[in-house]
């Protein structure tokens, strides 16, 4: 998958990728089909103009009939009507098949995204996969759209345009045939550069949204620091070099376009000065000219159009390579074939049994060695220790965001690796330190925790969260939109409305990562009681960081390097625990 460094991604090197637009656009068989009755009606009706034309020239100037005439430019007029209409019909039809196949992909590549487990996002930053969901599908809706119909309606005139001239004198036609090699070989030879340069500059797009969702999302921290010169001089650098990768793609599509149209124009330049000398010498007539030129000007405008649509597809090319890889992808972590279920509402026991773990990106550093925990139905336990020790790895085990090297987790009994992951995070309720709000009113943030649960329900849980005061203050209630990752609130507000969400949830294990750590003494004091309330009747695992928390627990768990060290109440850890008395004092100033 992506890595940070996407220079190191692999070049395109077909059109092998945009065969995963088959399945796309088959979906709408009947809008495809449509639009080739569409697009052949509308072919036949131009290459019937030139026929008409001839009959005008050789039959109506020269018997010298006005109502001949009149005829011939009415069935030419005909034909042209003919071919307007279904040119735009075929136009709006494969438009809307471009516009439908790409809001498809986009909705595809966006529910396989967000089903990746902690491991995919280790590897792939945020704004790689947003460039993705941007730029490169705005490319691939081009070729999906607009370029595939140019495409199809080149292809159609020039295979149609050449059989017309091969009945009007096939002498003239193979000329053309045995030109047809030195025109398209450099177009295919420089259209491969264009491909591997569009990857490139996609490459250099999704550098520059990165750095713009990192910095964006951090802005307080960039401000604080006074690092906005510096951000500003890396943006603007990484724009510099997606400008430059741009237009060096522009600089070999404007070759190709050239190239293409000058030797296309040139071959036709060179079959009609042939053709007028057979004019002159009586094998052809001044109609069967004139019909050649037309087809002949169908057939290099067919051909150029093919040449500058190559271009465009090769840049598709290289953008559903990347978006490929997301179509791809497929999370470490998903459902057994046949998992077993936990009844609507567990108990809530919890087994940890001998876990061992790395993580990805450390290698080399165990978060947890040996790692076993039994927990009771409705207990508190909180787990203490220094930075690293491993208290959050837990979190992530028992979520099962990563799954053991050895060993496992058990709730009521049952490994939850033989559970669907869906069902096991339905049975916990978890309120992170960082809380994360959306951006969305408060009602709908509460809402997250249960989606189907009515208004009366929601407000019920604002005010077990001593959340329903602030919330009713707010200009327009619960229906106030709270800004992105809820900026509009305070620090403990924005805690209660997460403890809000974990109460309408109401699941029957819960995950502290103890949230009043950074708070204020009267937030704490409103969100510790809040809390309070959401741990009663479930079983509760908290991360803890206040003497107040721990004193309140039945058990203490201390770890330290990944391991258990410890297992007791406060005051025994006190005298027992060595590790556990220097935490108290450094984390909780208790002497």
């Amino acid at each position: 998958m992506a890595d940070k460094n996407s220079t190191e991604r692999p070049k395109g090197s077909s059109l092998k990728p945009l065969r995963s637009l088959v399945p796309f656009i088959l979906a709408y068989r009947s809008t495809l089909i449509a639009a080739l009755v569409a697009l052949l009606v509308a072919s036949a009706s131009l290459l019937a103009l030139p026929i008409a034309l001839r009959y005008l020239i050789d039959n109506g100037f020269a018997a010298n009939d006005i109502g001949t005439i009149n005829r011939y430019f009415g069935w030419f007029f005909a034909a042209a009507a003919l071919f307007g209409g279904f040119a735009a019909l075929r136009y709006y039809l494969v438009s809307w098949l471009g516009e439908r196949v790409v809001a498809d992909i986009r909705t595809e590549v966006y529910d396989r995204v967000i089903r990746m487990d902690p491991t995919f996002f280790e590897t792939t930053r945020t704004g790689e996969v947003l460039s993705r969901l941007t730029a490169d599908i705005t490319l691939v809706q081009s070729v999906s759209g607009v370029s595939l119909s140019i495409a199809l309606r080149s292809l159609l005139n020039l295979l149609g345009g050449l059989v017309m001239l091969a009945m009007t004198s096939v002498q003239l036609t193979l000329y053309i045939l045995m030109g047809i090699p030195i025109v398209i070989v450099p177009i295919i030879i420089v259209g491969r550069r264009i491909r591997s340069q569009s990857r490139t500059t996609q490459d250099r797009v999704a550098d520059t949204s990165g750095l713009a969702d990192e910095t964006l999302n951090a802005i307080q921290t960039v401000q604080a620091f006074t690092l906005e010169s510096l951000q500003s001089k890396r943006y603007s650098e990484a724009v510099t070099e997606s400008f430059i990768a741009a237009i060096r793609r522009v600089r070999t599509r404007a070759f190709l376009t050239a190239l293409g149209i000058t030797m296309v124009f040139g071959a036709i330049t060179v079959i009609l000065w042939a053709g007028s000398r057979s004019v002159l010498a009586g094998s052809m007539t001044g109609g069967e000219l004139a019909q050649f030129l037309m087809y002949s000007m169908f057939v290099g405008s067919a051909a150029a159009g093919l040449s500058e649509v190559w271009g465009e597809v090769q840049r598709g090319a290289g953008a559903m390579e990347r978006l490929s890889e997301l179509l791809l992808a497929r999370p470490v972590i998903r459902a057994p074939e046949q998992p077993l279920a936990l009844p609507e509402r567990a108990s809530g026991r919890i087994a940890f049994k001998q876990l061992k773990f790395h993580y990805p990106s450390r290698p080399d550093t165990a978060a947890l060695e040996d790692f076993s925990l039994d927990i009771e139905a409705g207990e508190t336990v909180a787990i203490v220790g220094p930075s690293g020790a491993g208290k959050s790895t837990s979190f992530q085990m028992l979520l099962r965001f990563y799954d053991p090297e050895s060993g496992c987790v058990e709730i009521d009994g049952v490994d939850i690796a033989q559970l669907s992951p869906t069902d096991l995070r339905q049975q916990i309720g978890l309120v992170p330190q960082d809380t994360v709000l959306f951006g969305d009113s408060a009602r709908e943030n509460i809402r997250y925790g249960k989606p189907d649960a009515d208004d009366f329900a929601v407000e019920q849980a604002a005010v077990a969260a001593a959340a329903d005061e602030f919330i009713t203050a707010l200009p327009d209630g619960y229906d106030t939109f709270l800004g992105e990752r809820g900026t509009r609130l305070s620090g403990g507000q924005r805690q209660r409305v997460a403890i809000a969400r974990a109460i309408l949830k109401d699941p029957p294990i819960l995950l502290l990562d103890e949230a009043t750590s950074s708070l204020d003494a009267e937030s704490e004091r409103l969100v510790q009681m809040a809390l309070e309330g959401l741990m009663q009747d479930r079983t509760t695992l908290v991360i803890a960081h206040r003497l107040a928390t721990v004193k309140k627990v039945d058990r203490i768990v201390v770890m330290d390097e990944g391991r258990i060290v410890a297992i007791g109440n406060h005051d025994e850890l006190m005298q027992s625990s060595e590790l556990y008395a220097r935490l108290a004092k450094l984390q909780f100033g208790d002497t």
